[in-house]
Order: structure tokens, then C-alpha cells, then sequence
């Protein structure tokens, strides 16, 4: 079954051509090491919650936007076997695809499907 790597980050509003520029270069890569689909989504309507929220969980200031995306994996085997490999990977090390966001506020995870329609 398939496996899902998801992200939900806060990325300076005014980065968001570099975001997704950013996200453009790391496709590229992702699906030379066996991704089969990546989705990028700005936010658009992310309420503030009182207990929880997206905003909440990244520390979203603001001068920022949530961003939420994931990765669509064959499985989890691939994905393990290729994410060593996509992190040693010259084209995103920080000095070439720098995040153009506080990495240090991401969140993110690997997901079981259980259901897919």
C-alpha cells in the first residue's frame, strides 16, 4: 500500500515565489528517487484555533503563510530506502535549494494509507 511523507510549515508570506521555486528543484529530485506524486498547497483559509491549529502548531507569525504539502510513496521500503539518498543529494543541500523558510518550525511525518478513493 501506498506511504505518505506530510509537511506543514510557516513560510514568510513575502517568500512565496521562492517557496514555490523551492519546491519546484525538490520535485525533480524526489521523483528521481521514487516519489509518485508531491503536492504543494499555500493556505488560503487557516483559521487561529484557541486549543489547536495549524498556525499554532509552526509558531505562524503574522508576516507568514501555512503551508501544507505531502509526498506520494509506492511504499514505505521506497521511501526508506530512497529519502538517505535525496538528503545527500547535491541539488538540495542547503547551499544550492536553501528553504526559504524557518526549517526548524516544520512539521512533518510518515503516514500508512489505510483508505484511498
Amino acid at each position: 500500500m501506498s506511504y505518505v511523507d506530510g509537511f506543514v510549515a510557516a513560510v514568510p508570506t513575502a517568500n512565496k515565489a521562492k517557496y514555490i521555486q523551492h519546491a519546484r528543484d525538490a520535485a525533480e529530485v524526489f521523483k528521481e528517487y521514487g516519489v509518485l506524486k508531491m503536492v504543494e498547497c499555500w493556505g488560503d483559509d487557516v483559521p487561529e484555533g484557541k486549543v489547536t491549529s495549524f498556525p499554532m502548531a509552526v509558531k505562524c507569525q503574522p508576516d507568514e503563510t501555512v503551508i501544507f504539502s505531502w509526498l506520494m510513496w509506492p511504499s514505505r521500503e521506497v521511501r526508506d530506502q530512497a529519502m538517505p539518498k535525496i538528503m545527500e543529494d547535491p541539488r538540495l543541500q542547503p547551499d544550492v535549494n536553501p528553504m526559504p523558510f524557518d526549517g526548524k518550525r516544520l512539521i512533518y511525518g510518515g503516514f500508512e494509507v489505510v483508505l484511498e478513493e
